[in-house]
Parts: structure tokens; C-alpha cells; sequence
């Protein structure tokens, strides 16, 4: 079954640094792009950035192009995505997701993400 673990959130100034990671497994043929999500409290849950299958395509949110950067290890299964010049909006719980025949459907514990 599909799992997934993702790490690396934490406490950081405005202007810092994070990068994130999510372990996946148990992932399927159908899976084609791993989405990164956040969401802050009271609010709707909200697409950040989406890699394809071979890395090759990736797409960011408008509030985040040119800060944040995905990228994917498949010899470790693994998708990061690397927070810069963060600002206090950028605040939530992240969530790593694969999207399997055209729908995500399977998500992870998700990591904080606190800015101040």
C-alpha cells in the first residue's frame, strides 16, 4: 500500500531556509507527478509545486515561483522541496501527495512549517 512520510519542516525567520522530503513507497505504475500541498490553519488546502515521474516537468504556484524548488531522487524514492526566502504566509502544514491515474488519493502525516 501507498505510504508516505514527509520531514523536514521546522521553526525558521522570515528570509530562511527549509527543505522538505518525502519518502514515498508502495506507489503505483499509475502515479505520474508527486504534489507538494500545504495548508494553514482556517484554510483551504492549497497546491505549491508538482514534479513529473522522470523530473523532467515541474510546475510551482504563483506564490511561490522563484522561492521554492522541487526535485526528485527515484534511487531513494524521495521528493524534496527546497524553501527559500520564506515569508510568514508561507506558514502551514505540509503534505506530499502522489497523483495516481489523475487523482491524489493517498496522503501523509504532513510536517510544519512555521515562519515568523
Amino acid at each position: 500500500h501507498v505510504q508516505l512520510v514527509e520531514s523536514g519542516g521546522g521553526s525558521v525567520q522570515a528570509g530562511g531556509s527549509l527543505r522538505l522530503s518525502c519518502e514515498l513507497s508502495g506507489i503505483t505504475e499509475g502515479t505520474n507527478c508527486i504534489g507538494w500541498f500545504r495548508q494553514a490553519p482556517g484554510k483551504e488546502l492549497e497546491w505549491v509545486s508538482s514534479i513529473y515521474s522522470d523530473g523532467s516537468i515541474t510546475d510551482y504556484a504563483d506564490s511561490v515561483k522563484g522561492r521554492f524548488t522541487i526535485s526528485r531522487d527515484n534511487a531513494k524514492n524521495t521528493v524534496y522541496l527546497q524553501m527559500n526566502s520564506l515569508k510568514s504566509e508561507d506558514t502551514a502544514t505540509y503534505y506530499c501527495a502522489p497523483r495516481e491515474y489523475g487523482a491524489y488519493r493517498y496522503w501523509g502525516q504532513g510536517t510544519q512549517v512555521t515562519v515568523s
